[in-house]
């Protein structure tokens, strides 16, 4: 079985952030280009930071590829910090001789305080570098290779925000999805990329510029919700034998693993909970001669396995915890109420946060794919996914027998 996996490293204001990738077969053809294009797009949308004006995200390869393909061997990519050149001195490695201030006063809603009581730290700045979701940088990176393996088997991964602050932004369209209305998918996911926020009905994007705004204007922040859909997946991929190999399991945990995300859904996700079964089961139907789903409620997956429809993914981002309006905190080291420390944020992070959802949820399908027809080149891989997809067409009507007269 083959496995990949990838670590990453560095602090929000290091020297650079570092990913090391284990796995991925050799001769796969790396676009440098597309991977630099996800990094723009983690870094765009409408309600960022100045953080965002500072850094142009590139991602510079040391090793794993060369002339363009991956060799088989560990993959290490590395993406600067600009903004380092403010912070050698409070970021060195090695001990400075100056007094640099320690961060006392943690800010509620982060890994602040929980940072330096775990790791017994005596400066709440070692939390706030590390759990910052400047690392998702380099988390983009590896989701963009994933998706340039994933291309192999013909498997694409778009996202769409649902709704900032409460404001709608892209309609009923996740629910036409589970209903497998007709749609123009490509002209609605042609509309995200082009906007700001990353929604598809260009005249609510004014209102939720608006919503957004009357934050900044407020000292306050706003999450809300995004979708991830990832088409042409295949038959069979997960497993209902072992818990811990579950499809819809781990695509939680990737989604789950970005900051600040409280909640995701898998197909119609809560809504089963309220509905009869009649309304939340997808009845299987007969389609020019294939058997598929009637509607896709399930989201793609059943018993912890894909079932060949798309993968339909919702989740909820919390706000920003970081308050220009700081809500009440303590000062560690006098022990006394205060207002929490103010932080360089942004005020909404969502478009950037459904990017990165697209990046997770590429890398856990990979992981998937690789287990099931990985091997050492990407010729061997491919073969292994053909081999696999044409036993399936034939396989039920072999074993099962066919019953036409």
């Amino acid at each position: 079985m083959s496995q990949i996996r990838y670590l990453t490293a560095g602090e929000s204001h290091g020297q650079s952030l570092v990913v090391i990738i284990e796995g991925f077969p050799a001769n796969l053809k790396i676009d440098f280009q597309q991977i630099n294009k996800e990094l723009a797009r983690r870094q765009s949308g409408y309600g960022r930071g100045g953080r965002m004006k500072i850094e142009t995200d590139k991602a510079e390869f040391i090793a794993g590829v060369r002339f363009g393909k991956t060799t088989g061997a560990p993959i290490a990519v590395l993406v600067k910090n600009k903004d380092w050149e403010n912070w050698g001195t409070k970021m060195s490695v090695q001990a400075v001789e100056e007094a640099i201030e320690k961060i006392v006063i943690p800010r509620p809603g982060h890994a602040d305080l929980v940072g330096v009581t775990k790791y017994d730290l005596d400066d709440i700045r070692n939390s706030i570098e590390r759990s910052s979701a400047r690392e998702t940088a380099v988390r983009v990176v590896a989701g963009a290779i994933a998706k340039q393996l994933l291309k192999q088997y013909g498997v694409e991964i778009f996202s769409f925000v649902e709704s900032i602050g409460g404001v709608e932004g892209s309609g009923d369209l996740y629910q036409k999805l589970l209903n497998k209305e007709e749609v123009d998918f490509k002209n609605l996911m042609d509309l995200a990329e082009a906007s700001e926020l990353r929604v598809n009905e260009p005249e609510q994007e004014t209102h939720l510029k608006e919503k957004i705004r009357d934050a900044k204007k407020e000292g306050n922040t706003l999450g809300g919700t995004f979708a991830v859909i990832a088409k042409g997946l295949i038959t069979g991929v997960g497993s209902f034998v072992h818990y811990d190999k579950k499809l819809d399991a781990a695509l939680s945990h990737s989604i789950m693993s970005i900051n600040a995300v409280k909640g995701v859904e898998v197909g119609a996700g809560f809504a089963t909970a309220i509905n009869p079964g009649s309304e939340v089961h997808d009845e299987i139907i007969i389609s020019n001669g294939s058997i598929i789903r009637k509607t896709n409620r399930a989201g793609g997956i059943e018993g912890g396995t894909s079932n060949g429809e798309d993968i339909l993914l919702r989740a909820a981002m919390k706000p920003i915890a970081t308050l220009m309006m700081p809500l009440k905190s303590v000062d560690l080291s006098t022990f006394t109420e205060i207002d929490a420390r103010r932080e360089r944020s942004d005020f909404t992070a969502v478009p950037a946060c459904a990017v990165i959802g697209e990046s997770v949820v590429a890398w856990a399908l990979a992981e998937f794919y690789s287990a099931k027809f990985g091997g050492d080149s990407i010729k061997e891989t491919v073969e292994n996914f053909r081999n696999y997809k044409n036993s399936i067409h034939s396989g039920l009507r072999k074993n099962f027998g066919s019953h036409e007269s």
